[in-house]
């Protein structure tokens, strides 16, 4: 059975803690902190949909964690590859210079999923999906289904998520 954020069981265990909402129907992320709404972002889910399924380049469903922050201290537009920084600034010429990457800029926000059996171990495991919010160019940002799985922001504001946002933090995707 798919929970939902107003599943007493999920909910109990946050208490007062702040959460994010990911509504992948409304390309749009809340921050929340009990009832009171903290934030909201424009954010672009995958292009393919929803789904857990490794491959399916879809965003995945479910109650996850913040399992790790990366890149605190990077300069904004920093470029990422196997969560690691290359060194490299973006720029819209290293953009046009390699039109096939998939840009990973700014920050990562690497999640893991919380169900077992929905986002969590085997072939649904987010985790290892490689499932991250992170940046992505601000040219071809845009609030709509592009991405291959991840959850994409603009840099500064995902700058400032990753400023006011701990680890373990719990994201409940939906939509």
């Amino acid at each position: 059975m798919r929970t939902t954020a107003s599943d007493p069981t999920f909910l109990e265990q946050l208490g007062n803690a702040l959460w994010l909402e990911i509504d992948a129907a409304q390309q749009q992320m809340t921050v929340r902190q009990d009832a009171q709404i903290l934030a909201c972002y424009p954010v672009a889910t995958a292009k393919n949909g929803l789904g857990e399924t490794m491959g399916s380049g879809c965003t995945p469903r479910g109650w996850h964690k913040i399992r790790a922050k990366i890149g605190a201290g990077q300069p904004l537009y920093s470029v990422f590859r196997g969560r690691r920084p290359t060194g490299e600034i973006y720029s819209p010429e290293l953009g046009r210079q390699y039109p096939e990457r998939d840009w990973i800029l700014t920050r990562i926000l690497w999640l893991s999923g919380l169900e077992p059996g929905v986002n969590r171990y085997g072939v649904v495991d987010t985790a290892w999906r490689y499932i991250y919010i992170h940046g992505c160019p601000e040219e071809v940002f845009r609030a709509a289904p592009s991405s291959h799985g991840c959850i994409r922001m603009r840099n500064q504001a995902l700058l400032e998520l990753f400023t006011h946002t701990p680890q373990g933090t719990w994201v409940w995707i939906h939509g």
